[in-house]
């Protein structure tokens, strides 16, 4: 089945690129959760706007990845979160909220799926995230964790 991949799949490929997969793996992944679309002679049209929006937020090589690393590690990042009186959080703190966090930090936009957590935030305090910018950097953050 030949698509065309709309994000970036691991092990797979980046937006813009045309893979061909099994069937299976096409109609019941990528297709249903929108990381693909078919591969048709007008999608292949569709590729270049792709690729032109992820050139525009894409980490461009690791000189530029190491640049955004300082420019994180230098940030505050402090968060909030609904926790009860011994500190322990109600549920956890996702990647969706730490990349919300550095935004609103001032730092650039990340995605969520590049927030790089060893273990669950249950917990009140600070913590060590670390935010995958590129294959070889990756930039470990100090997120202060603090109870809603």
């Amino acid at each position: 089945m030949k698509l065309i991949l709309t994000t970036a799949v691991d092990a797979l490929g980046i937006a813009g690129d045309i893979v061909d997969v099994r069937p299976g793996y096409g109609r019941n992944f990528l297709l249903p959760t929108g990381r693909a679309i078919l591969w048709t002679r007008g999608a292949e049209k569709q590729i270049e706007g792709i690729k032109r929006a992820r050139d525009a937020r894409e980490i461009r090589g690791i000189d530029h990845a190491n640049q955004v690393r300082a420019q994180l590690e230098a940030l505050a990042i402090t968060t909030k979160a609904p926790a009860g009186e011994s500190g322990t959080l109600f549920g956890s703190l996702t990647p969706a909220a730490i990349a919300q966090a550095v935004k609103s930090s001032g730092g650039p936009a990340i995605d969520k799926r590049s927030v790089v957590l060893a273990k669950p935030i249950k917990q009140t305090g600070k913590h060590t995230v670390g935010i995958r910018l590129h294959e070889a950097v990756t930039a470990h953050v100090t997120v202060q964790v603090e109870a809603a």
